[in-house]
């Protein structure tokens, strides 16, 4: 075990940990922080997809051991059920969940094409979107919910 600092939407976790225990694990098993999924553990299907330093990555395949400073994300940073923020927000209002159980890995991937690009065209978004998959198949509502997101960033005065 290996004492670490991992910084998880904004606040320090002082952890002992396995330098290469998936970083999934620490979230769900040691944080509490279960809104990123164990999918398929071969960062196949973006179940699992947080945010560190502000790029998508599959934390079931990322170790903690290299993570100290840098800034980890999880669904959690986003909103509330009570106060979802705009992403969320859209994907409720598109229906974009069935299942739900790759949502969170579709936030977050989301959000990080839309902090890169508050504009990105149907195209940009499909791409972007490519490595996380829906199994119930309403990936077409995923990607409304997104461009609603990117013309209301559009229309923002």
């Amino acid at each position: 075990m290996t004492h670490m600092t991992l910084n998880v939407n904004g606040s320090p976790h002082a952890l002992e940990l396995e330098p290469d225990m998936p970083l999934l694990y620490a979230l769900r098993n040691h944080l509490g922080l279960n809104g990123a999924k164990y999918g398929c553990g071969l960062g196949q299907c973006g179940a699992c997809t947080v945010l560190v330093d502000d790029r998508p990555v599959f934390s079931c395949l990322t170790p903690c051991s290299g993570l100290e400073g840098k800034a980890i994300r999880t669904v959690e940073s986003l909103g509330t059920a009570e106060r979802p923020g705009p992403l969320q927000k859209a994907f409720i209002e598109a229906q974009a969940a069935q299942c739900g159980y790759c949502i969170a890995g579709m936030l977050m991937r989301a959000q990080a094409l839309l902090e890169r690009d508050p504009h990105p065209d149907e195209a940009t978004i499909r791409e972007h979107m490519a490595s996380n998959l829906c199994r119930c198949g309403t990936h077409l509502r995923i990607i409304d919910a997104i461009g609603r997101v990117a013309r209301q960033e559009r229309s923002a005065p």
